[in-house]
């Protein structure tokens, strides 16, 4: 229980402020714009449920792709642990509690297309592209959950099922987050200051910052070993 604790708690810390529920629900309020709320709802539980499915597929071929460039764990943490601190640090020094800068400009080319269509149509056939990527879940993400999957035990194979549970497990919490956060957008525009938003994506931020700094000195920390002990 301990390790599947410990893996939800770390997948859930390194991807909610890369997922930003609530910054996300701004641009996808603007995407969606004035409909009844039953589209809002529809639309929420298709790109919630497309997001399990992307993660769950990043998870399952994770490991095999590494295998087939032939990069090894260290490596991957090191690299990982490096593109996650300065994720972690971008977002802790950014202005506002916006989404990031790519999910704002898939916005702007989503919008010029939804303009000139019928609206509900339209929005459907965008669940995956750009509402569940990436404006949900961006780039950021994939390798953020290819480092999680290379951090994970191999052996036995009990511990790394329990890993990968634990996983899944926060991102379907994760996922149930996007989905009430887009279902009820509209509402938490007019409830949520800007401010409590900039303060949460301020902590999580610095979260996984930390939690970037040490997955880069696990693996950093395994290949110096590895030269030490050299003949």
């Amino acid at each position: 229980m301990r390790l599947l604790w410990n893996y939800f708690a770390l997948t859930f810390s390194a991807l909610l402020p890369l997922i930003n529920p609530l910054g996300s629900a701004l641009i996808f309020l603007g995407l969606v714009g004035t409909v009844p709320i039953a589209v809002y709802r529809d639309l929420a539980r298709r790109v919630a449920i497309n997001t399990v499915i992307f993660f769950a597929v990043v998870d399952l071929i994770g490991s095999a792709m590494l295998r087939f460039f032939g990069i090894s764990l260290p490596i991957v943490q090191l690299a990982g642990g490096f593109v996650i601190s300065a994720l972690g640090w971008s977002l802790l020094n950014q202005k506002d509690s916006g989404p990031s800068a790519e999910k704002t400009q898939a916005a702007a080319q989503a919008q010029a297309q939804v303009d000139v269509e019928d609206v509900q149509g339209t929005l459907m056939q965008k669940a995956f592209y750009p509402f569940t990527f990436p404006i949900t879940a961006g780039p950021g993400c994939i390798v953020v959950t290819l480092t999680l999957t290379a951090h994970m035990p191999q052996r036995p194979i009990a511990s790394s099922l329990i890993a990968h549970a634990g996983l899944m497990i926060a991102v379907l919490l994760l996922s149930a987050t996007v989905y009430f956060s887009y279902a009820y957008a509209p509402k938490i525009a007019r409830s949520i200051s800007p401010p409590t938003a900039h303060g949460i994506l301020r902590v999580t931020a610095f979260i996984l910052l930390c939690i970037g700094v040490q997955i880069a000195w696990n693996g950093l920390q395994t290949l110096l070993l590895t030269v030490l002990h050299q003949p």
